[in-house]
């Protein structure tokens, strides 16, 4: 009898190596210095990757641009997006899949000293804004004004538009009164002293948006998911896992704190409490509220902002439980 356990655990032994190479790998694209890479570090450190039956390997990239080629070239199985561009490509043709990853939007912050309580008292001043005139916080928080305040932001406000450190910069600096930006380097002004006059989670909900419909999330090509079965619920469940350590255990936090390029005690915490706050509720996307919002964004931007995705597209979300 002890002879057979020896030979069944060797056995077992040796399997585990095949059964490890049998496991499908998600290669995933990702910003070199993205927030993405705090979860996702997290997974692969804590093996919920093959705990649920898979092997991530992340590849950086220099920007997103980037990681939209690599995984429409094949050279990635994965990246994050916003799930309203996913379904602008998956409108378009291609066969797109989003699996929620984060409900984290930005916000419009002034200095701590501006007098600015409300987005009216910002008429006549110089607002900052990471990205485009298509920028979704922007054309929120623009509705959000004409329908609280009957108060055109774009024509009472001088924008400037720019890339994420430089609206950093400018509204440090105080080049601009306002700011507008992602929300990791939001977390960052408001720790070296500005306040936030309004989230684009509270416009939103104003606007009638439910605040915990994720925004950015993982998006996989359907026809990489139909030759693995299962692997977005088994992505998705290691992201839970490493989202429910994250907002538990600060020993986890102190893990990835070397990549997430907090310069003081105060970044560090209010990155941290922020990212937690961004963390969606497990389940099913709230599907009336994606309707809701990209109906809006249709009304706000138009073809140019959503292209031929005026209702969302069926097969966007991955069936996940």
């Amino acid at each position: 009898m002890f002879d057979f356990i020896k030979g069944a655990a060797a056995a077992l032994v040796l399997a585990t190596p095949a059964m490890a190479q049998d496991m499908p790998t998600i290669r995933a694209a990702v910003l070199k210095i993205g927030t993405v890479n705090w979860e996702l570090k997290t997974i692969v450190d804590q093996g919920f990757d093959e705990k649920h039956g898979f092997t991530l390997d992340i590849a950086p990239y220099a920007d997103n641009g980037a990681t939209r080629v690599a995984v429409e070239g094949g050279e990635a199985d994965m990246a994050v997006a916003d799930w309203i561009w996913v379904a602008r490509q998956r409108a378009a043709g291609k066969d797109y899949v989003f699996i929620p990853y984060s409900k984290a939007v930005g916000g419009l912050v002034t200095p701590a000293d501006s007098g600015v309580t409300s987005l009216q008292d910002l008429a006549g001043s110089k607002v900052g804004i990471a990205g485009g005139p298509l920028d979704k916080s922007w054309l929120i928080l623009r509705a959000y004004a004409q329908q609280e305040y009957g108060m055109d932001l774009k024509a009472e406000t001088e924008q400037v538009f720019g890339a994420p450190p430089l609206i950093f910069k400018a509204g440090l600096s105080g080049e601009t009164q306002g700011a507008i930006n992602f929300w990791h380097f939001l977390a960052k002004m408001k720790a070296a002293g500005m306040k936030e006059v309004i989230s684009v989670a509270t416009a939103g909900e104003a606007l009638g948006l439910n605040p915990d419909t994720p925004l950015l999330g993982y998006y996989l090509k359907q026809s990489f998911l139909d030759e693995n079965p299962d692997l977005a619920q088994a992505l998705y469940d290691a992201s839970r896992d490493a989202k429910d350590l994250l907002a538990s255990d600060d020993a986890a936090w102190d893990a990835i704190r070397p990549i997430m390029n907090a310069k003081t005690d105060a970044q560090f915490d209010t990155l941290k409490a922020d990212w937690i706050a961004g963390i969606p509720a497990a389940g099913p996307v709230d599907m009336d509220g994606v309707n809701k919002m990209l109906a809006l964004m249709n009304d706000l931007g138009g073809e140019d902002l959503v292209g031929q995705a005026t209702e969302v597209p069926e097969g966007l979300f991955a069936d996940l439980d």
